[in-house]
C-alpha cells in the first residue's frame, strides 16, 4: 500500500515533467508575417551585402530547422544541464554537460553561428533581427547552452566595430565559424558595476602586444570543452592612465596563442582558479579567470576600452532581454499544461468538466490571472525584441552605407530602449516564472517538474549585464536627463501617433487607444516634473528611477498589444492566415493587459512621489541595532 501511494504521488509528481518546449511557430508567424511585417521590411531594406537579400523563404528555413535544433537537440539537455552542471578539472579544463558539445557541433556545421555577420570573414550576411528570431527559440530550450554562442556574438560585434584589419582578419573567421567562443571580462573581486575600480594591468612590449595580468570573476562561459580556443575581450589599465573609468583599455586576449596562418599554439597564461557554485544556469560555468602577464592585443583607441565595450555590454543586454522574454514562454508553456489537467474543486460558477472529480484549475479566474499574465509578457515581449531587431536591421544599413548620421540616430534610439528592454522584461520573466511555480501548487516545488528551474535560471537576468536598478538610473539619467530629455520626447511623439491613428475606432480598440494615449502624455509630463524636482536634489533621479522604468516598460508593452490588437481586428474582418478564434484570442489578451496589467502603473506612479526623507532620512547606523553595527 505505501509503494502505490508512492508510485501515485510520482504520477502527480510528474505531471509537467513530461511535457517539453514546444516552439510557438503559429505565435510567432502572426509576429513576423502580420504584425511586423517582416517581408516589408526586408524588401525596404535590402540587400546588406552582395548577394544576400533576406527574404521570407528564409525566414521560414531558418526556423523550421531551428525548431528541429530545440526539439532534437537542445530542449532534451536543459534538464541533464541543471542536474549535472558543469565540472573545474584544473585550471585549463572545465567540463560541460552531456551532449552540449554534440549540440554545439550541429551548431557550428550549419553555419548559424555566422548567420547576421559578414560574409567576408565567413558569415552568411543575413539581418541582425533574423539571429534574434532564431536566438528567443533556442534561449526557450536551453538558455544556458545558447549563452556560449550568445557571448560570442558579442565578441564579434566588438572586434568588427573596433579592431584594425589585422586583428579583424586573424579573430573574426574562426569565431564566426563557431570554431572559437568569446567572452566579456569586466568584474573583479572588488568591482562589479563601478568599472572605474578596474585594476587589470596591460603592459606594453615591444613587438606592440601587451601583457595582461589581474583577476576577473563572475565570467560566463571563461573556460569549457566545446571549442579549442577562447577570445576574451579584457578591460585592463595601462601604464600612467587616468583613475577611473577614463583610464581604461580593451584589449583581445585568447586562451591559447595563434600564428597568422590559423594554427592555434601554447598556452596563454590564462587560467580558471575556480567556477562558482550558483542558484541556476548550472549548464554555463561562472569562471575565476587569472590573467598571468597573458598575451593580449589593443582593441581600439587606449583608454576609450569602456565606450569600445559598450559594444558587448548592449549586445549581452538585448540578449538577456530575449532571455526574459524565453523564460515567460516557457513558464506560461509549463502552466498551460498543468492548468488544463490538474483538477481541484468545482469552478464557483458552475461545474465545467463533469466526467472529472474535480474542474481543472484553469477555470478558477485568479489561475487564469496568472496564466494571462504570462500569456502578455511572453507574445508582448517577443513583439518589443522584433522591433529592436528591425532597427537594428537598419542601423546596420546605415553603418555599412557610411550614413553616419543616421547610424547615430539609430544608436541613440536602441540605446533609449535597450534598458526598458532589458530592465522590464527581465523583471517581468522574473515574474512569470514565479507565477509558472505558483500554478503548480506544491508541485511547482518540486525539480522534476521543471517550473522552479525556469525560475533559477533568469532570476540571474535581472542582475547580470547590469542589475535592474542601474539600467534604470541609466534610462532616467544617462539616457533621458544627460540628454535634456530628447529621447522621451522622441518616444513619446511616436506612441501618440500610434494612439491618434486608432483614437477615435470604435469598440476596444480605441478604449486602449485613449488610455494608452493619456498613459503617455502622464509618463512624459512626469519625466519633466522628475527633471525640475531632480535641479534641487539629484537623488530623485535614484529614488525614482526604478519605477520609472518600470511604468516605461508597462506603457510599452500595452502599446505593442495595440498593435497585436489592431491587426486582429482587420484580420478578424478581412481574413489573415489563422482562424477566427486565434485572432479572437489576441483581442482578448490585449483587454486583460489594458484592465489588468496596465494599471500596475498606479502603483509606480505613486511610488515616484515617495517623499525623499522617506527614504534618505534614516542614518546608516540606524537601519538595525541587533546587527551589522
Amino acid at each position: 500500500a505505501v509503494a502505490k501511494r508512492a508510485a501515485n504521488h510520482g504520477k502527480v509528481a510528474s505531471i509537467g515533467a513530461v511535457r517539453e518546449y514546444v516552439v510557438p511557430q503559429r505565435e510567432m508567424n502572426f509576429m513576423i508575417k502580420e504584425v511586423h511585417e517582416f517581408d516589408k521590411h526586408y524588401d525596404a531594406l535590402g540587400p546588406l551585402f552582395e548577394d544576400c537579400q533576406a527574404d521570407m523563404d528564409t525566414v521560414d528555413m531558418v526556423v523550421d530547422e531551428t525548431v528541429k535544433l530545440c526539439h532534437n537537440e537542445l530542449e532534451p539537455l536543459n534538464q541533464i544541464a541543471d542536474t549535472e552542471g558543469c565540472v573545474w578539472k584544473d585550471e585549463y579544463t572545465t567540463t560541460t554537460p552531456k551532449g552540449f558539445k554534440e549540440a554545439y557541433d550541429i551548431y557550428v556545421e550549419s553555419g548559424w553561428q555566422g548567420l547576421s555577420f559578414p560574409p567576408e570573414y565567413g558569415g552568411q550576411g543575413m539581418p541582425m533581427s533574423m539571429a534574434l528570431i532564431q536566438s528567443e527559440m533556442i534561449a526557450a530550450a536551453n538558455w544556458t547552452w545558447l549563452m556560449f554562442p550568445g557571448l560570442s556574438k558579442g565578441a564579434i560585434n566588438t572586434i568588427y566595430a573596433h579592431c584594425t584589419d589585422e586583428l579583424k582578419n586573424k579573430w573574426l573567421p574562426p569565431l564566426i565559424s563557431g570554431e572559437f567562443t568569446g567572452t566579456m571580462c569586466l568584474t573583479e573581486p572588488q568591482c562589479g558595476s563601478d568599472l572605474g575600480q578596474v585594476s587589470t594591468k596591460a603592459e606594453p612590449q615591444a613587438d606592440g602586444s601587451y601583457k595582461i595580468s589581474g583577476t576577473k570573476i563572475f565570467i560566463s562561459c571563461g573556460d569549457h570543452d566545446m571549442v579549442d580556443n577562447i577570445v576574451h575581450c579584457v578591460l585592463a589599465r595601462l601604464p600612467g592612465a587616468p583613475a577611473g573609468t577614463k583610464g581604461i583599455s580593451l584589449f583581445l586576449v585568447p586562451k591559447k596563442t595563434m600564428d597568422d596562418e590559423g594554427t592555434v599554439g601554447d598556452l596563454n597564461h590564462v587560467g580558471v582558479s575556480r567556477i562558482e557554485n550558483k542558484m541556476g544556469c548550472h549548464g554555463s560555468p561562472t569562471c575565476q579567470v587569472e590573467f598571468d602577464g597573458a598575451q593580449g592585443f589593443l582593441i581600439g583607441t587606449e583608454n576609450r576600452g569602456l565606450n569600445h565595450m559598450f559594444t558587448f555590454i548592449n549586445t549581452s543586454r538585448v540578449g538577456t532581454a530575449v532571455q526574459g522574454v524565453a523564460a515567460a514562454e516557457l513558464a506560461f508553456q509549463n502552466s498551460l499544461w498543468y492548468a488544463k489537467e490538474r483538477g481541484s474543486m468545482r469552478a464557483l460558477s458552475g461545474t465545467k468538466e463533469p466526467e472529472m472529480v474535480a474542474d481543472p484549475i484553469i477555470y478558477h479566474p485568479s489561475v487564469r490571472t496568472m496564466l494571462l499574465t504570462q500569456k502578455c509578457i511572453s507574445e508582448g515581449g517577443r513583439s518589443m525584441v522584433y522591433e529592436c531587431g528591425k532597427m537594428a536591421d537598419y542601423m546596420m544599413r546605415a553603418e555599412i552605407n557610411g550614413d553616419t548620421a543616421e547610424a547615430h540616430r539609430l544608436d541613440e534610439r536602441l540605446g533609449f530602449l535597450t534598458p526598458i528592454l532589458k530592465g522590464f522584461l527581465t523583471e517581468a520573466g522574473k515574474e512569470a516564472a514565479d507565477l509558472g511555480i505558483q500554478v503548480y501548487g506544491g508541485h511547482g516545488y518540486i525539480k522534476d517538474n521543471k517550473a522552479e528551474q525556469v525560475y533559477r535560471d533568469v532570476r540571474i537576468a535581472p542582475v547580470w549585464e547590469g542589475t535592474t536598478q542601474i539600467q534604470a538610473l541609466d534610462l532616467l539619467g544617462r539616457k533621458i536627463m544627460l540628454q535634456k530629455l530628447k529621447p522621451i520626447n522622441e518616444h513619446c511623439n511616436e506612441l501618440y501617433k500610434l494612439c491618434w491613428k486608432h483614437m477615435f475606432d470604435t469598440g476596444p480598440v480605441g478604449t486602449h487607444a485613449r488610455s494608452l494615449m493619456n498613459h503617455t502624455m502622464e509618463w512624459h509630463l512626469m519625466t519633466y516634473f522628475i527633471g525640475f524636482s531632480a535641479k534641487d536634489n539629484k537623488e530623485w533621479i535614484s529614488s525614482t528611477s526604478v519605477d520609472y522604468l518600470m511604468y516605461s516598460g508597462y506603457v510599452t508593452l500595452a502599446a505593442h498589444w495595440l498593435q497585436m490588437e489592431v491587426v486582429a481586428q482587420e484580420k478578424l474582418k478581412a481574413g489573415g492566415n489563422e482562424e477566427a478564434e486565434f485572432y479572437q484570442a489576441k483581442i482578448q489578451t490585449s483587454a486583460f493587459m489594458f484592465d489588468y496589467l496596465l494599471p500596475r502603473t498606479r502603483g509606480h506612479k505613486a511610488n515616484m512621489w515617495t517623499p525623499l526623507k522617506s527614504i534618505t532620512d534614516m542614518k546608516a547606523e540606524n537601519f538595525s541595532f541587533d546587527h551589522a553595527r
